[in-house]
């Protein structure tokens, strides 16, 4: 049976950030399918979260760092789509699935380097690409980046400059897919306590320095950086396109 209820794919969304986007969406009234790399148990977990919500939802595996298993995971997608939602295309892209890594530049070695890259820029890009002919027109491209774009704190180098492109990558979409009405976005969260960055959280020096140097007194949660991608991702943000929407609290005003 076909449905007219939105439909969005959030990448990374077993945990941390991307678990609460994906809750955040099914909350709204979105149905949800979320990928994971391995942790399926919690992918899992995710889903029925999903259902507790009173929306729906499955869980792929998928690894943002092969794009050449991009082909077969859209297969799977839409096999998946058909059989339990009676649809073959979906509404919402949410680029969220990424690592991080912390050398200075001088010391920043190129296995680094290119795990940044294979993830954080080339699995966007071309995750983005071959969805389009299966992104419904209307719909959303929502691309997750980081506050480190806007300021610079040392060690970060090569995932900003991943983010960086994202950003441009995001630009570029919003000009050549507004023929479809479909807009493209980024979100850049500044400190946000989630799994990712969670031996730094755990550090009360660090935590009451960024809180310092943020305008509201305390480092994100991932609900903070969830809420904006809800409300990207509805009718309510039809008018906004190729724009960058920090979420960091204040830092560094």
């Amino acid at each position: 049976m076909k449905t007219n209820t939105k439909i969005a794919l959030v990448t990374g969304g077993s945990r941390g950030l991307g678990k609460e986007m994906a809750l955040q969406l099914a909350q709204s009234g979105i149905k949800v399918v979320v990928t994971y790399k391995s942790n399926k148990e919690a992918a899992d977990e995710t889903v029925n979260e999903i259902k507790e919500a009173g929306s729906d939802g499955f869980a792929l595996a998928l690894d943002t760092s092969r794009s050449a298993t991009f082909d077969g995971f859209y297969e799977a997608l839409q096999k998946s789509l058909k059989a339990l939602w009676g649809v073959a295309t979906f509404d919402i892209l949410v680029n969220n699935a990424g690592i991080i890594a912390h050398s200075l530049a001088a010391e920043t070695t190129e296995d680094t380097f290119d795990a940044l890259q294979e993830v954080q820029l080339k699995g966007p890009y071309f995750l983005t690409q071959k969805s389009l002919p299966i992104l419904n027109d209307g719909g959303r491209i929502i691309n997750i980046s980081t506050g480190l774009t806007r300021f610079s704190l040392p060690g970060y180098s090569a995932y900003a400059a991943m983010k960086a492109g994202i950003e441009a990558y995001t630009r570029y979409l919003a000009k050549e897919l507004g023929g479809r009405q479909i807009t493209a976005n980024v979100v850049a969260p500044g400190a946000i306590d989630t799994d990712m960055n969670k031996d730094a959280m755990r550090n009360p020096k660090f935590v009451e320095t960024i809180s310092s140097v943020t305008a509201l007194g305390r480092v994100g949660k991932p609900d903070d950086i969830a809420g904006v991608v809800t409300f990207l991702a509805s009718d309510a943000s039809k008018w906004v396109n190729g724009q960058r929407i920090e979420a960091s609290g204040g830092m560094f005003l």
